[in-house]
């Protein structure tokens, strides 16, 4: 029996995230602005927090998702 939850968790992003790989390249300029904007975010605000943690956590599954496409990977 499974415990019930007080939060949602960000690991089924299937629903809202691009599959497609862009070129590493443009998936690590994207990453590079998603840093420098969570970077300037107040970290005393909670909904400054919860917008970092989502831009990050899309930013770093689109880079993967380039990087595997890149390796050959996942085909």
């Amino acid at each position: 029996m499974t415990e019930p939850t007080a939060y949602t968790p960000l690991s089924a992003p299937t629903s809202w995230l691009d599959p497609s790989a862009q070129p590493v390249n443009r998936a690590l300029d994207v990453a590079r602005e998603a840093l420098a904007s969570c970077g300037k975010k107040n970290i005393h605000v909670h909904s400054d927090m919860i917008a970092a943690a989502s831009d990050l956590y899309v930013t770093l599954h689109q880079l993967v998702i380039a990087l595997d496409a890149e390796r050959g990977e996942g085909q």
